[in-house]
């Protein structure tokens, strides 16, 4: 969904995205960002998820403070589809505990399998998101996520919101329908005609 904003004579290409920052004192926090990308011609439409882990802790004290950083270079990218998307909504809207009763979700190619994990956590009080990638070349990355109820709430939200885009990308008015349209209000005839 890219939205043109015209500003100064210069064209901007604009598209949905979402993030939430997580950093921590121990530099074990992470960040997690969402773009929407809708269903197109014969593509199909996803969100697009990426988790990096913290890298720095930052001082945020003193009148020049450094903010933690993420390692967005190593972060992990998923492709969640229709189906996928569903199952994060079944656990977000209370109707399981986690994706697929704990098995969480694969994915396949050729740089290796991975495992999305998402988990209601009572003990703590929000959604663990985990994501495992076992490489084709034998190494394992790892990055985690954690969605406090109020996140959850937000994203399930955002979920439904962006659905019939994912399944039937964004409409656009076809010339024909626009002077068909056009026919009808100026009283010459029938739309079909």
């Amino acid at each position: 969904m890219n939205n043109n904003n015209q500003s100064q004579g210069a064209t901007v290409q604009l598209r949905p995205a979402f993030a939430l920052y997580h950093a921590n004192n121990q530099g074990a926090g992470s960040a997690l960002k969402m773009e929407m990308i809708p269903a197109h011609a014969d593509r199909e439409g996803c969100v697009m998820l990426k988790i990096a882990n913290q890298a720095t802790i930052g001082d945020r004290k003193g009148k020049a403070p450094v903010y933690p950083t993420f390692d967005w270079a190593n972060a992990l990218v998923v492709k969640l589809g229709f189906s996928d998307l569903c199952a994060f909504l079944q656990v977000f809207r209370g109707e399981c505990e986690s994706i697929e009763n704990g098995k969480g979700l694969y994915h396949t190619s050729s740089a290796g399998v991975t495992k999305i994990s998402l988990r209601h956590s009572v003990d703590v009080g929000g959604y663990s998101l985990v994501i495992n990638r076992t490489l084709a070349s034998g190494g394992e990355l790892s990055a985690k996520f954690f969605f406090s109820h109020s996140e959850a709430l937000g994203i399930d939200e955002a979920f439904r919101g962006i659905m019939s885009f994912v399944c039937f990308g964004i409409p656009s008015v076809y010339s024909g329908y626009a002077k068909a349209a056009e026919s009808v209000k100026k009283g010459h005839g029938d739309a079909a005609a």
